[in-house]
C-alpha cells in the first residue's frame, strides 16, 4: 500500500477540514452531535454494504485484512487529500466565477478527476505492494469496491450532519435516501472502472495493454462519476431522473460482478479439467469446486475440512492459470511452485475428511487416473 507518510497525511487532512472546525466552531457539543448522528446512520449500513461484494466472492475470498486496508485507505487518505484538493479549487474558482458556477465546476470535473485518483491510488497500492492478494479482474473490483465504500461512507458523515444541524428532519430522511438507499452503489461503480483496468493489467500478456488499461479504467471511472454529478446538479436531484439513472447504476455494478465471478469459475474449472484425468480430483469434487456455493456447500456437510479442501482446490486452479499467463509472456511465477504442494494437500485433506467425518466430500468414485480405452 502507499507509504505511511500518505496515510498520515490524508488523515490529517480530514482532521483539518472535517474535526478541528467543529471542536472550534460555535456550539461544538451541537455539532459533534450531529456528526454522531451522521456517523450512524453512514456506518451501519456499511457493515451490510461491505457484506455484499465477500458472499459475491465466493470462489477465492480476499484476505479480511487486505481489504481492511483498502476501507481504511477509501475513508482516511483518499477522503483526505480529495477533499482537501477539491476545496482549494473551489476557492479558486470563487475567485473569477459566482459560488453557483464554481460549486457546479467542482463537482462535475474536478471532483470525479481528484477522487477517482486517490481511490483509485489505494487499488494500486494492493497491486503493485500486495500481489500475491491481486490475482484478476475480480479481485480489482472487489477491492476498488472497498476502497469506494470507505470513501463515501466518511463523505456521507458530513453530509448527514449538516442535514442534521439545518433542524429540519425531512432533509435528513432526503438526504439519507438519496445517498444511503439510492446511491449507495455510485461509488464503488466509479472505482471499479478503476479495478478493473488494473485487474486487466494484472492477466494481459500485452506490454502495452498492461500499461494503458488502468488508465483506460480511471478515466471510466472519472466519467460515470461526472455524469452521475451531473445529472444530479442538471435536475436538482430529480427523483423522475435520478431513479432510472441509479437503477441502471446499481443494474450495472451487479452484472459487473455476477459476470466476473462466473468468469472465474470457468476459469477455475478450465484449469483443473485435466486435474481428474491426473487422478487428482474426481468429476464430482470438480463440479463442487466450480460451483459458486461450492464453498458453502462444503461447509455446512464437512465443516472446516470441506471449506479447506475447495480452498485448496481453488488455489490449486488459480495457481495454474496464473502459470499458464506466465509462459505465455515467458515470465515466471512463484505460482508453479505451489502445484505439487497443493495436489498432496488436496490428497491429505480428503483422507482427513473421510477419518474425521466418516464419509468423502462428494459422492460417487473417488478419483482415478484416466486410462486410455484397450482395443
Amino acid at each position: 500500500m502507499p507509504s505511511r507518510t500518505a496515510w498520515r497525511c490524508g488523515a490529517g487532512l480530514l482532521l483539518v477540514l472535517f474535526i478541528l472546525p467543529v471542536l472550534m466552531g460555535r456550539h461544538p457539543a451541537h455539532r459533534l452531535g450531529a456528526m454522531g448522528v451522521g456517523a450512524i446512520l453512514a456506518f451501519i449500513p456499511l457493515v451490510f454494504y461491505m457484506g455484499i461484494p465477500r458472499l459475491i466472492d465466493r470462489y477465492d475470498p480476499e484476505p479480511w485484512w487486505c481489504l481492511a486496508l483498502a476501507l481504511v485507505w477509501g475513508a482516511l487518505a483518499a477522503c483526505g487529500f480529495a477533499a482537501a484538493i477539491n476545496t482549494v479549487v473551489l476557492w479558486a474558482l470563487t475567485q473569477g466565477l459566482s459560488a453557483a458556477d464554481a460549486q457546479g465546476v467542482t463537482a462535475c470535473v474536478c471532483a470525479p478527476f481528484v477522487e477517482e485518483f486517490w481511490k483509485g491510488l489505494g487499488v494500486f497500492g494492493v497491486f503493485y505492494f500486495l500481489r500475491r492478494e491481486f490475482d484478476g479482474v475480480v479481485d480489482g473490483v472487489i477491492y476498488a469496491t472497498f476502497t469506494a465504500l470507505g470513501f463515501a461512507a466518511i463523505e456521507n458523515v458530513t453530509y448527514y450532519a449538516t442535514a442534521e444541524l439545518a433542524h429540519h428532519g425531512s432533509m435528513l430522511a432526503g438526504t439519507f435516501l438519496i445517498r444511503g438507499v439510492l446511491a449507495p452503489w455510485g461509488h464503488p461503480l466509479y472505482t471499479s472502472m478503476t479495478g478493473l483496468g488494473f485487474g486487466l493489467s494484472r492477466e494481459t500478456t500485452k506490454p502495452w495493454l498492461r500499461w494503458a488499461a488502468p488508465f483506460i479504467g480511471y478515466l471510466a471511472a472519472v466519467f460515470l462519476h461526472s455524469l452521475w454529478n451531473t445529472a444530479a446538479l442538471m435536475s436538482g436531484m430529480l427523483f423522475l431522473l435520478m431513479l432510472p439513472l441509479w437503477l441502471l447504476f446499481v443494474a450495472a455494478f451487479l452484472g459487473i460482478l455476477i459476470w466476473l465471478v462466473a468468469r472465474k469459475g470457468k476459469i477455475i474449472r478450465d484449469h483443473l479439467k485435466d486435474e481428474v484425468l491426473l487422478g487428482f480430483l474426481s468429476a464430482a469434487e470438480l463440479d463442487l469446486v466450480a460451483s459458486p456455493v461450492g464453498r458453502f456447500k462444503a461447509g455446512m456437510s464437512h465443516g472446516a475440512l470441506g471449506r479447506e479442501f475447495v480452498a485448496a482446490a481453488t488455489r490449486l486452479g488459480l495457481s495454474k492459470w496464473h502459470t499458464a499467463r506466465a509462459m505465455r509472456g515467458q515470465k515466471r511465477t512463484v505460482s508453479a511452485d505451489w502445484i505439487v504442494p497443493l495436489r498432496t494437500e488436496l490428497t491429505d485433506l480428503r483422507g482427513r475428511i473421510v477419518a474425521t467425518i466418516g464419509k468423502p466430500l462428494v459422492a460417487g468414485p473417488g478419483p482415478q487416473v484416466w486410462q486410455p480405452p484397450r482395443r
